[in-house]
């Protein structure tokens, strides 16, 4: 069944489109972008661009399908514009020392066809699998969770010339390349959270600290600290075997608040980690308050100095890397960030820009409250509830244009083989 049409669209929809139509070449790129945009806010249940099509009036899976692959329009511009969008409101702009995140996340993908495809590690699914894998940066300042930018990784197997070949990059230089790109539209962040994929990489952050960025992240437990005696001789020893030694008086016990309330129990050292010049900060975070009962234990390094490296900045801090996981989940599951039918590198990350604006067209009127004043009855404080509003508006937009083009129903009903009066 047709769920709606572009014609009957809420008005906040087309007045927020309007603002990337100078980036848009044709009157064909402005329509298709609201036919595409407008799909993965709908309810189809699949987010490609066939089913997108055959749930809306009006839509034809060819022009949708060439908008994505042929059309002469720049994902990056569109990109870019969403967030001078974001930063230009009171209510959504990007605050200074913000939390800029860095994750990876993947996908299965069937076949060895579509850019990028290859067997790798795919996160929503715990295990090595075939499919794609996108590296993101994310913003959160306490207020809102935001995606900046998104970049496809190329398996070296996707490759003619596997990691020889000049497009392989590995993860971490993507992710700077990203970084680089936020540092270069003015949005510099407070501070760089990642994950042990990313911290357990030493060139990744010297990297890091070459730009002047602060940053938290994972490091492995077999990573060697590095100590110096009084006559200047070194030692080393496992970061796990050193824990062990460390008095249970001198671990921190600390509540962490928010939807799945826990206590872990933090102690933080000084050490020089091996290929790292100099002391850092290495936090040790147990669900436990002694080392042999923790089940779990997880091990942070940070360049922050000074009296605010206390237990509780640290995992509060570190926590705010969930957020970028919250994105993913809503992200996929609303907006079929994972789900597309092209094969090429170029319309994948247009597919996921295009993702990234719908997520942002909601963000902004749950921040404005511009859908709870026309659409709702209650506060909108996640975002499914206020893509639950949009919808609602668009299904109510909808019945009302049909009643106006009954033609539209009468024809659907005689595609299925009965008669409608």
């Amino acid at each position: 069944m047709r769920e709606t049409t572009p014609a009957a669209m809420p008005p906040c929809f087309d007045r927020w489109c309007k603002k990337f139509d100078d980036l848009l070449r044709t009157k064909a790129q402005k329509r298709e972008f609201r036919h595409y945009v407008g799909g993965l806010l709908g309810e189809s249940e699949r987010k490609n661009v066939s089913q997108m099509a055959r749930d809306s009036v009006e839509v034809t899976y060819h022009k949708l399908h060439h908008f994505l692959t042929e059309s002469t329009w720049s994902a990056d511009k569109i990109n870019k514009r969403r967030l001078e969008v974001m930063n230009k409101c009171s209510q959504t702009k990007i605050s200074r020392g913000f939390s800029l995140i860095v994750d990876d996340s993947g996908h299965r993908k069937s076949g060895n066809f579509t850019a990028g495809v290859g067997r790798q590690y795919i996160g929503e699914i715990g295990k090595t699998d075939n499919g794609n894998v996108v590296v993101t940066t994310h913003l959160y300042d306490g207020k809102k969770s935001l995606p900046l930018d998104i970049e496809l990784y190329q398996h070296g197997n996707s490759l003619p010339e596997g990691k020889k070949d000049p497009k392989f990059k590995k993860k971490p230089t993507l992710a700077l390349e990203l970084i680089d790109k936020s540092l270069n539209r003015g949005y510099r962040p407070g501070i760089v959270l990642v994950d042990s994929s990313y911290g357990n990489n030493a060139s990744f952050l010297k990297d890091l600290e070459e730009r002047k960025l602060k940053y938290i992240g994972g490091i492995a437990k077999n990573r060697n600290l590095v100590f110096k005696d009084k006559s200047g001789k070194t030692d080393s020893i496992r970061i796990d075997e050193y824990a062990q030694w460390i008095s249970d008086d001198e671990f921190k016990e600390i509540q962490i608040l928010g939807e799945k309330p826990r206590t872990v129990w933090v102690a933080i050292i000084s050490a020089e980690i091996s290929q790292l010049k100099g002391e850092r900060k290495i936090a040790i975070v147990m669900n436990a308050p002694a080392f042999e009962d923790a089940e779990d234990i997880d091990y942070l390094i940070t360049n922050v100095e000074g009296e605010k490296v206390t237990e509780e900045w640290i995992v509060e801090t570190y926590g705010q890397r969930n957020w970028v996981e919250v994105f993913y989940r809503e992200a996929k599951g609303w907006l079929g960030l994972g789900e597309y039918q092209v094969r090429e590198k170029k319309s994948l990350e247009r597919h996921f820009i295009l993702v990234f604006c719908a997520y942002t067209f909601i963000l902004w009127h749950k921040l404005t409250g511009g859908l709870r004043r026309r659409w709702a009855n209650k506060p909108l404080s996640t975002f499914p509830e206020a893509l639950e509003a949009f919808r609602t508006a668009m299904s109510y937009r909808f019945v009302e244009w049909l009643n106006q083009n009954r033609h539209v129903f009468a024809a659907y009903k005689a595609s299925c083989g009965f008669v409608w009066a």
